[in-house]
């Protein structure tokens, strides 16, 4: 996952640097939630000689497979918070021969851009990792220019993990997403608020059903028919692409 952070105490950011350096490259960006975008991104529309942000890239892999992809983006600008993230990610696309990949380390809550610079935005797993995800989405909102699409990707505690939340405050132990310094509490309905108070238009809203279980990898559960209409509220991962509109 990718990690932002702002006006943090320096052991944020260190936190964040040694969780990054303890993980590797994501090479094969088959997580549910680069395959949530692989799904939706469209590469006439999306790609194709845009200028792409992906903010939180953490350690680039998926800033490298847009960078790659053909018809092929003019530029793509993989910024994060945590510097060692920032430079394994440039070794990685320095391997692969990409020169349309400008790095850079950024916070998501104030990104570094002029208004309306950007075709198209991507945050994957980010701006749970903020102190403040609602100014995080004002920003991504701010840098994307008119017609260009934001893709949001974000943990949905309105579930089960919620529910684990709940259970680790009542047992007094903190919870913590594998080891990250911050953690705020995401909810589908509170993020689409989020996204419709900058005015961008929500085309498209979807969930994984990856339900965790004791001592086995998390496994799509099917919902019965009677509970699919709030399917999408209860999946633990939440999928949103909006546009700006004129």
């Amino acid at each position: 996952m990718s990690n932002q952070g702002a006006a943090e105490p320096p052991t944020a950011r260190t936190a964040y640097d040694a969780w990054h350096c303890s993980q590797e490259v994501d090479i094969d960006v088959n997580t549910p939630w680069h395959r949530f975008i692989k799904k939706y991104i469209h590469p006439a529309q999306d790609l194709a000689d845009r200028r792409i942000l992906e903010i939180g890239c953490g350690r680039g892999g998926f800033s490298c497979w847009l960078a790659s992809q053909q018809p092929g983006p003019k530029e793509v600008v993989a910024a994060d918070f945590s510097q060692a993230a920032v430079k394994m990610g440039r070794a990685f696309a320095v391997e692969r021969g990409l020169s349309n990949i400008t790095w850079k380390v950024a916070d998501i809550q104030r990104i570094p851009f002029e208004a309306e610079t950007f075709d198209t935005v991507i945050s994957c797993e980010t701006i749970e990792h903020v102190p403040d995800p609602r100014q995080a989405v004002q920003e991504l909102a701010r840098v994307l220019k008119p017609e260009g699409r934001l893709f949001l990707t974000t943990p949905n505690y309105l579930g089960v993990f919620g529910l684990y939340r709940i259970y680790r405050r009542l047992v007094g132990r903190r919870f913590t997403e594998i080891g990250q310094p911050i953690n705020k509490l995401v909810l589908l309905p509170l993020t689409l608020e989020w996204v419709r108070r900058t005015k961008l238009k929500v085309e498209i809203v979807d969930s994984v059903e990856l339900w965790p279980f004791p001592m086995r990898p998390p496994r799509a559960l099917r919902l019965p028919r009677i509970l699919r209409s709030v399917r999408k509220w209860l999946g633990v991962q939440s999928f949103i692409v909006a546009r700006k509109v004129n």
